[in-house]
């Protein structure tokens, strides 16, 4: 038998200071620290003088991608790659810039749809469970506390899973990442839209933006722990 209420013992408080919160803290830290590079690199322009839409354009024909469009939408850093539609969106702050923050961001996103067309597995899977995840993320925690406050083990622990697959989602978000990045840094060398100097600059935005999503992989891997002890520790009572 456990309750809600004596979830927040000592080891779940210990747990909260020594794991979850230090890592929401380098949450904050990677995401202002990614806001401050991109910035920085956005005041330096590229000495081919080509707009994000331009970069996103040569890139996408470059391997016979002329069915995917590239589009401007509002927000900042709203980039991303549109599987259903086969667009590539970007923020119009990175459509019409010339920066070098700019061109690393849009060859990053256009490195998604080249992942697609190179059926690369892990951005297949990561699309293919994203129902299950948005699922997951909606009812967790509801299920996970009414199993809690029932004193039903099999509820909590089935809220658990749904959680499971968040973090999942997280996981295989890595590799998907990196690889864009990867491929971005290749294919602005190997065309030569940007110098080896301008490139660095590149890499540091692309790895500032790829500890956001390591922090939020950690984040979702803490917390799914949290939540198992939890259970745990109310089957012991």
């Amino acid at each position: 038998m456990f309750g809600y209420y004596n979830t927040f013992d000592r080891a779940d408080t210990i747990f909260y200071l020594a794991v979850i919160l230090p890592i929401f803290m380098l949450s904050i830290f990677v995401s202002i620290k990614m806001k401050f590079i991109y910035s920085k690199y956005s005041k330096f322009k590229s000495l081919g003088g080509l707009t994000g839409a331009v970069v996103a354009r040569n890139i996408l024909d470059s391997y016979g991608l002329y069915g995917v469009k590239v589009e401007a939408i509002s927000g900042s850093l709203t980039d991303h790659f549109d599987p259903r539609s086969n667009v590539v969106r970007l923020s119009y702050s990175n459509y019409s810039g010339t920066s070098i923050a700019s061109i690393g961001v849009v060859a990053h996103e256009v490195g998604h749809a080249v992942q697609y067309a190179k059926n690369y597995f892990p951005i297949k899977l990561r699309a293919a469970i994203v129902p299950a995840t948005r699922f997951g993320s909606f009812l967790a925690m509801p299920i996970f506390i009414a199993g809690i406050l029932l004193s039903n083990v099999r509820f909590a622990y089935f809220g658990i899973i749904l959680f499971g697959l968040v973090a999942f989602f997280s996981f295989i978000t890595l590799p998907v990442e990196f690889n864009a990045s990867s491929r971005a840094i290749k294919i602005l060398k190997s065309q030569g839209i940007l110098t080896e100097i301008e490139i660095n600059g590149v890499k540091k935005v692309l790895w500032a933006a790829a500890m956001t999503y390591v922090a939020s992989f950690l984040s979702s891997l803490a917390q799914l722990v949290r939540l198992i002890l939890i259970v745990n520790s109310r089957e012991d009572d």
